[in-house]
């Protein structure tokens, strides 16, 4: 016999008391997701204004738009930051949190000019390195390593800032619209490429130069999964001016591959190999 609505939802509560996994709002420790990614959203049009909504905008109304951003996304992102930290220090004051959430957000809106400055370096890698690019603005409107790659900017900051659970929503939402998974920890120099992008992976403490083309499907990833390793560099540095062309694995903390090397095809590496060198498939080295 069917069991009643009513028995049927006093079986979810009773579910959501004995396995967790609910965000009460009395608790207030736990970022809401679709309010994070709103202010993710108002961040990238704060960066590059007219092209992710549909707005109109002139030298008139800049000035209103972009002031009127700004301060969606204090009042937005403060109170998620403020749960963030709410749950990460959770014998921390409610007071405390909030003007700690204050100051990291307002650090994030003072950054804004200095992110542009790399993604437009970004921008401009991907219109040299790319010859099917046309213009920076079909590569802002259309490329998805370049979203995956501004956000990766938004996250990092947040990230090397303290702030916990944010970041990772804000990497994973675009890895799910992307295929491309850049975690917030990750250090990544300017002019990054990343060409087609998908199925990406670029774990946490990967350290990457400046210059750098990766294609779509390579990994930078740990040679060991073990949880004791979780404050050690468990992933590789690519240095300066690095090619690696597509589904190319390199894993471990150890690993360097050098300035201005190349790196083919498939590659699977866990060594480190020379400046200028090119590695094949067959992981010789030139």
């Amino acid at each position: 016999m069917m069991k009643s609505i009513d028995t049927l939802i006093d079986n979810i509560l009773i579910s959501y008391e004995k396995y967790g996994g609910i965000n009460a709002q009395k608790d207030v420790t736990f970022p809401n997701r679709e309010t994070v990614v709103s202010a993710l959203s108002d961040l990238q049009a704060l960066i590059f204004p007219g092209f992710k909504k549909a707005e109109k905008i002139d030298s008139e109304n800049l000035k209103y738009t972009t002031g009127e951003r700004v301060n969606r996304i204090i009042a937005q992102l403060t109170g998620e930051t403020q749960k963030a930290l709410l749950y990460l220090k959770k014998d921390s004051a409610g007071s405390h949190c909030f003007k700690l959430a204050e100051q990291t957000v307002l650090a994030l809106i003072e950054e804004i000019p200095e992110i542009r400055r790399k993604t437009q370096l970004d921008v401009k890698a991907a219109l040299e390195g790319d010859p099917a690019a046309r213009s920076e603005e079909e590569i802002i409107l259309s490329y998805p390593g370049l979203e995956a790659i501004l956000v990766y900017r938004i996250a990092h900051f947040l990230h090397i800032y303290g702030v916990p659970l944010i970041p990772r929503i804000m990497s994973e939402h675009v890895h799910g619209k992307t295929g491309i998974d850049i975690h917030p920890g990750a250090e990544i120099g300017e002019s990054f490429f990343i060409d087609h992008g998908t199925g990406i992976v670029i774990g946490e403490t990967t350290v990457i130069g400046n210059r750098v083309k990766l294609y779509q499907g390579v990994t930078l990833g740990a040679l060991s999964v073990r949880k004791e390793m979780s404050n050690k560099k468990r992933h590789p540095t690519i240095e300066d001016d690095v090619t690696i062309y597509a589904g190319a694995t390199i894993l471990g903390g150890k690993t360097v591959i050098g300035k201005g090397s190349t790196i083919g095809g498939n590659v699977w590496l866990t060594e480190s190999v020379p400046a200028g060198s090119t590695t094949i498939a067959k992981q010789d080295t030139i």
